[in-house]
């Protein structure tokens, strides 16, 4: 009998914020972002000058847990969800910590786009949803492997999950998506008329 086995598996963890921790005010943490990049004049300019639609927060803010106190709550409850997801992936940690490196905020108005990209020399990496209107664009995750996919030839439209060389995540507000930092990710184009709004996240092991 032949015996067909999954073997490399790439985890990506989904939850509720509210399922690890005191629940987050969506409403509240959506108008601190707007305070925050309303106020970022350098942040403003770093988004100007490199052709970043929308604002983030990345190159401009190191400290949110300090200026606003829903962001320090944030951080608490996704050191849960973080702890539980290196749980699941089985890491031997050697005595050392997987720990909050950097968190930012990203507004992305219709017709925004994030260019895929990973996100070196951090462990796990990872967003939490704060506005999500109707037509908002989804995660998109690539295979890890499809650069060695030289001559394979393309999945089948109704592959299964596991078996396609994309996958699209569609989170709601509220929801945290976690994955390894080596992923590949990005965000298709924001077809929404309202802007949509996340916190995103890295950790490291230190």
């Amino acid at each position: 009998m032949a015996q067909v086995s999954s073997l490399f598996v790439t985890r990506l963890y989904r939850a509720r914020l509210a399922e690890r921790g005191a629940p987050v005010d969506a409403a509240e943490l959506e108008a601190s972002c707007y305070a925050i990049a309303e106020d970022d004049e350098a942040g403003q300019r770093w988004c100007a000058e490199n052709g970043y639609p929308g604002y983030t927060s990345y190159a401009s803010l190191t400290d949110l847990p300090w200026r606003f106190p829903i962001f320090a709550d944030l951080v608490k409850v996704l050191d849960a969800h973080v702890a539980a997801f290196v749980e699941d992936l089985e890491f031997d940690l050697d005595g050392r910590a997987v720990t909050l490196e950097d968190i930012w905020i990203n507004i992305l108005p219709e017709g925004g786009t994030h260019a895929s990209h990973i996100h070196p020399h951090s462990v796990i990496s990872g967003t939490t949803y704060v506005a999500m209107p109707e037509g908002a664009s989804a995660l998109k995750l690539e295979d890890p492997r499809s650069a060695r996919m030289m001559a394979a030839p393309a999945r089948l439209r109704e592959a299964r999950e596991e078996m396609r060389q994309f996958v699209y995540v569609a989170p709601e507000v509220g929801d945290v998506v976690l994955w390894e930092s080596w992923l590949r990710h990005e965000v298709p184009m924001n077809m929404a008329e309202d802007e949509r709004i996340s916190v995103s996240f890295n950790y490291g092991w230190g």
